[in-house]
């Protein structure tokens, strides 16, 4: 079968055909650019494997390409990487694998090309398409990974208890092709899975956070945390939410099921952020990413602050306060980054239950600008994981929980257009306060500064500058400080 895409017909790709010709070389484009080929979807990252040495096509490549393309040589690895523009070529030598118990790393051989297409994790991506002259664009398939395509089914080449055990990260990836497609697991590769689920310990937790996130960014993220649970991933790589599972019933009062309630929203959000982008097809901006860990532990905390109470039935109190104390914890042991990142995420969590609150009680100026003043530049983003949070069947109720945080957010908009509180800056600082009424660095300071902040969010004096000195020298007076 051979391929008449129009992108086959890329000047690249003829020119690495020619190079590896010149040399005597057989070589194709493998994986995952061969894949997303047939989806119509775009790739600029091209696997090259050469039967032979793929850093010595990749040297003569980079030669004819000439200036503008950049040579990285990988020798530990018999790998090469030419860059030029948004192109990334990547050359390998075809190999064969074998593996020890006690490692997903192989041991790697030189072998045929029907060897490195038996080492391929999915028959998708085992799919490779000839660059030499005499065969261009020839298509060799060898397990009906067009098929699976067609069937939107994700199956292993070979036997997948095997191809499991030797590599458990790829039932990671198993799981993250499968969301990311929107296919399905092949039942044998999903019973796979659940047979070998506890070899997953031998991979290192960034390995398999690396895998989450980009299901995180996926369109539909639940689906991937779903199939984690049903193959029994869950409780091994993220024990914390798994706990959020199942629904406890007394006195014949039960709540929702925690687990799926947090995955709508994490839909919710995801969906949100895409109707942000007017391109149907460009992908995620990977900073939405810490908004949708906001959404899946935004109610991380209530399993440990559920109880029962015979009046109010199950209650989840203080669960905002306690999840963003988990945040850290969870963090660190996902291997997530420990910055800013992570701040934000906490605040997410904490502050979520703020804006509910606003719209249960009558929204008064002041609650609404220490909202403003604690979200911050992250403000827009906390209503939107409100919005997400409305996951109730009632569409009735759903429709005043929308109405309500629209009249939030216009109350927003005209306090801070009157009072500049979103990046609150105290008018009077704390140098000229020590200056003004001669004092040493002391707690009085803070105090002063903190009382100013105080009566402007409180709306007792207007968030200027005169204002805030004259408020500062009547506290002054009063404590006898002037």
């Amino acid at each position: 079968m051979v391929i008449n895409d129009p992108k086959i017909a890329n000047p690249i790709l003829h020119l690495v055909g020619e190079t590896a010709d010149q040399m005597g070389l057989e070589c194709y484009v493998i994986g995952g650019w061969v894949r997303d080929l047939f989806l119509h979807r775009p790739s600029n990252d091209i696997d090259v494997v050469v039967v032979g040495s793929g850093i010595s096509l990749a040297e003569a490549v980079a030669k004819r390409l000439g200036k503008g393309a950049h040579l990285s040589v990988f020798k530990t690895y018999g790998t090469a990487q030419v860059k030029r523009g948004d192109l990334e070529l990547e050359f390998v030598g075809a190999r064969r694998e074998s593996y020890t118990r006690d490692s997903r790393n192989p041991i790697v051989e030189d072998g045929t090309l029907q060897e490195d297409q038996n080492r391929r994790d999915f028959t998708i991506n085992a799919m490779a398409i000839c660059l030499n002259a005499a065969r261009y664009g020839e298509l060799l398939d060898p397990f009906d990974g067009i098929g699976d395509l067609e069937r939107c089914i994700i199956r292993t080449p070979l036997d997948p208890d095997i191809t499991f055990s030797d590599d458990p990260l790829r039932m990671m990836r198993a799981i993250r092709f499968a969301t990311q497609l929107g296919f399905n697991l092949d039942g044998e590769t999903f019973d796979a899975i659940t047979r070998n689920k506890e070899r997953m310990e031998i991979i290192t937790r960034e390995r398999i956070t690396e895998e989450i996130n980009k299901i995180m960014l996926s369109r539909r993220p639940s689906e991937g945390w779903l199939l984690l649970d049903k193959t029994g991933l869950l409780p091994l790589i993220f024990p914390e939410l798994a706990a959020l599972k199942g629904i406890d019933v007394k006195e014949g009062r039960g709540h929702k099921d925690v687990f799926l309630h947090t995955l709508k929203v994490l839909d919710n959000v995801a969906a949100l952020q895409q109707s942000q982008i007017t391109n149907d097809k460009s992908p995620i901006d990977p900073t939405g990413l810490w908004l949708r860990w906001a959404a899946l532990l935004h109610d991380i905390g209530k399993p440990k602050s559920k109880a029962w109470d015979p009046q109010a039935g199950w209650t989840f109190r203080n669960h905002n306060y306690i999840g963003a104390k988990m945040v850290p914890k969870i963090f660190a042991k996902m291997k997530l980054p420990l910055n800013e990142k992570m701040e934000y995420v906490k605040k997410m969590v904490d502050l979520h239950m703020r804006p509910i609150n606003l719209i249960e009680d009558t929204v008064t100026d002041s609650a609404v600008r220490r909202l403003l003043f604690e979200a911050g530049d992250d403000i827009d983003d906390l209503m939107l994981l409100c919005d997400a949070d409305i996951t109730s069947r009632n569409e009735e109720k759903k429709a005043r929980f929308h109405r309500n945080y629209q009249l939030v957010r216009q109350k927003m908009v005209e306090l801070e257009e009157r009072d500049r509180i979103r990046n609150f800056q105290p008018p009077v600082k704390g140098d000229e306060i020590m200056e003004i009424l001669h004092l040493e660095p002391c707690s009085t300071v803070g105090e002063l500064k903190m009382a100013i902040k105080d009566a402007i969010l409180d709306g007792l004096i207007p968030n200027e500058y005169e204002a805030a000195k004259a408020y500062m020298l009547q506290l002054a007076h009063e404590r006898g400080l002037c």
